[in-house]
């Protein structure tokens, strides 16, 4: 399973809300650290009240900025579970060796999230417990009920 840091603090405890209350905000190639008041999913948009944002005009300035937390503030997965930043750049393995390239991004589908893996070809992988076999942080690699021709 691919851990991913809540959408929204509904289901979060107290404390790990607290910790998601401190963002990142970045406007062209600069990050500030803000606090988030209040905030909400609305469609696929993001809905939130920064501190010291106090009106309409002010907040204007604020659409298009990208929001991030720092990777301390995420907690740890349990085992099994893999952020999609720890599978980036591992070596992809089939059941019979074969290198198939390197984990370059990840895609999110709704049914599951797909490794896209590149390599002598570019191949799209679901990642679900009957394609991915085994992830090993330590060694690197991931291997993978695939054949390069699929």
């Amino acid at each position: 399973m691919i851990r991913r840091p809540p959408r929204s603090t509904q289901g979060v405890s107290s404390a790990a809300s607290d910790v998601y209350k401190r963002q990142l905000l970045r406007q062209g190639n600069e990050w500030n650290e803000v606090r988030v008041v209040a905030g909400r999913l609305q469609a696929n948009t993001v809905v939130a009240q920064l501190e010291g944002c106090i009106d309409r005009e002010a907040a204007r300035t604020l659409i298009g900025s990208e929001i991030s937390i720092r990777s301390d503030q995420l907690e740890s997965p349990v085992d099994g579970e893999f952020y999609w930043r720890d599978l980036k750049g591992l070596t992809v393995l089939n059941m019979a060796g074969e290198t198939l390239g390197v984990v370059a991004d990840l895609l999110e589908t709704g049914a599951n999230d797909v490794l896209v893996v590149k390599g002598e070809s570019e191949l799209l992988i679901p990642y679900t417990t009957v394609t991915v076999d085994q992830v090993d942080l330590k060694d690197r690699h991931i291997r993978v009920h695939w054949e390069r021709d699929y």
